[in-house]
């Protein structure tokens, strides 16, 4: 987690690392708790509450660093880790993009949206890491090798669909959608509060102005 945030200036002091930790933490323990119930994710509601409350950058590192986190601690390490971070990370990074003027009913109406888009994105970023693999090469929903990009497109978003779009991803969707619903104006209000205040910047000491000497 350090090194991931290291690249990133915005959250270098103390107050942003120990929160980014924290909620990290919560986060890898809310996956492992929820790991093997089929298309629950509900560390997606964290992620797009925490996206939206601290920012796109603060949403990014914190979606990797769950991941990377409860892959250690369950020995979910694997080649699939990377598209898991890469996705996640942009679960929280997608929310803190989203407009900033819409609060109350309908920004949690407007995150919900947002949640049912993420989930199927979700979906299908982590079927391309292993869908040329998954099927063989004799099927109608096959990668084809040197085949156009069209071709492929549509193999793939039929595979998709008749392996999670209709099951775990919609699953996700619905999930996300309830957790968002229940907790998400009392977490967003404390998280918001919990939002570090940046120190505001010294005003540069006026110059000393030389008076001649006669």
């Amino acid at each position: 987690m350090l090194v991931l945030a290291a690249l990133d200036a915005s959250v270098r002091s103390a107050h942003t690392l120990a929160l980014l930790a924290v909620l990290a933490a919560i986060g890898a323990a809310i996956r492992i708790a929820s790991t093997g119930v089929g298309g629950v994710e509900a560390l997606f509601v964290l992620l797009i509450l925490a996206g939206r409350a601290f920012g796109p950058r603060f949403g990014l590192l914190l979606g990797a660093t769950s991941l990377a986190l409860s892959a250690l601690m369950w020995g979910g390490v694997g080649p699939w880790l990377p598209f898991q971070m890469f996705a996640c990370g942009w679960v929280g990074a997608g929310a803190g993009l989203l407009p900033r003027r819409v609060r109350g009913i309908p920004e949690i109406v407007m995150l919900a949206a947002y949640g049912i888009v993420a989930s199927y994105a979700f979906g299908l970023i982590m079927n391309m890491w292993f869908w040329p693999f998954a099927v063989g090469a004799d099927t109608s929903i096959s990668y084809v090798p040197g085949g156009s990009l069209g071709e492929n497109l549509g193999n793939f978003l039929v595979y998709s669909l008749l392996t999670s779009t209709l099951s775990w991803d919609t699953l996700r969707a619905i999930t996300t959608i309830i957790g968002l619903a229940l907790v998400g104006h009392a977490l967003l209000r404390s998280l918001r509060r919990a939002k570090p205040v940046a120190a505001p910047t010294p005003s540069p000491a006026p110059r000393a102005v030389a008076v001649p000497h006669h």
